[in-house]
């Protein structure tokens, strides 16, 4: 469910992981059951109950792998004068232009139900309320541009709203917000500069490398991180695991017939089948894996749905559900 603080695209819920250079027919009877399973079950799942007061800090749901991770980034030699040398104003401020003026901006009188569900979000989330654009594009994506010293902006493409039900689209925004909220915007930015072949100018080998490798385990766990806070705005997990299924191989035409449950056991199947595999394929696997910006789709899916199994979560979700006024229904 991929920020740019100065380039960073973060495509939060990519439907492939991207990498740093840069994923029998069924019987009737099983069809009809899953076709009630997805997006007719997220669309019963919407409902019109007030939104909570709460606001549930970022320190309560941060990956344990996404707090490791930042702290060995961190630790980095000269990573401060990485950043410098890498990140502009001006790359910024090219940034903002070409997605501002290119795109339509949300508001109270501009599709105002997305409007709606970025309030929420940043209310539950406890951040200011960030700018929303919907560009024209046919490769559902949404991704964040967390600009020094403005207000951040989220641009989503046509196509991701096209696909996702308005619950699982509110899980996108909750997602990239999630990365604001946790401040990824810098190595957010700096992973996106990786993948374009952006070089450090002037730096040793042996850190630029121990840099990137260590920029792309980050960037993974970051987005655990960001899954939670997409469950924390919708607080239903099948929601965040049909958005993450669908980007990983739904449309519009399938969404009718595409089942979170299978979804969930091709994720457990795929975990099982790597736990038996001969050492070599799991060196090749790991291989593969460590050259993405994000986890693998199966793996978020499984990840979300035992987080939200947690006692961890049902805390969260208690404190927002008693923070909700009372339905005048």
């Amino acid at each position: 469910m991929t920020t740019k603080t100065t380039t960073s695209s973060t495509t939060s819920m990519a439907t492939h992981p991207s990498s740093a250079s840069r994923r029998c027919a069924p019987v009737p009877a099983v069809r009809r059951r899953h076709r009630s399973s997805s997006s007719m079950m997220t669309k019963a799942l919407a409902t019109q109950t007030p939104a909570p007061t709460a606001s549930i800090p970022s320190a309560e749901y941060q990956h344990p792998l996404d707090r490791d991770n930042t702290r060995l980034l961190k630790s980095i030699p000269a990573v401060e004068e990485l950043t410098k040398a890498v990140l502009s104003p001006s790359l910024e401020s090219a940034l903002e232009l070409e997605h501002t003026s290119t795109s339509v901006l949300v508001s109270e009188q501009q599709l105002p139900k997305y409007y709606a569900m970025i309030q929420e979000c940043a209310a539950v989330l406890g951040i200011p309320q960030p700018r929303l654009y919907i560009k024209q594009n046919p490769s559902p994506n949404a991704f964040t541009l967390a600009i020094r010293g403005k207000k951040p902006i989220i641009v989503a493409h046509t196509s991701l709203v096209e696909l996702l039900t308005d619950d699982e689209f509110k899980a996108v925004l909750g997602h990239e917000m999630g990365h604001l909220a946790c401040d990824h915007g810098v190595w957010l930015s700096l992973a996106q500069v990786l993948g374009i072949g952006v070089e450090f100018p002037g730096t040793p080998y042996f850190i630029r490398r121990q840099f990137e490798e260590q920029l792309l385990r980050w960037s993974r766990s970051a987005e655990y991180t960001c899954d939670r806070a997409a469950l924390i705005c919708v607080r239903e997990p099948r929601i965040v695991a049909s958005a993450l299924m669908k980007l990983a191989g739904g449309s519009p035409k399938l969404a009718a017939e595409l089942s979170v449950e299978a979804f969930l056991d091709q994720a457990r199947a795929y975990e099982d089948s790597l736990a038996s595999a001969s050492p070599l394929n799991q060196f090749l696997d790991n291989s593969r894996t460590n050259a993405l910006t994000h986890p693998l789709p199966v793996a978020r899916a499984k990840e979300i749905d035992q987080w939200s199994r947690s006692t961890e979560f049902a805390a969260i979700r208690d404190r927002l559900v008693s923070s909700a006024p009372a339905s005048s229904n």
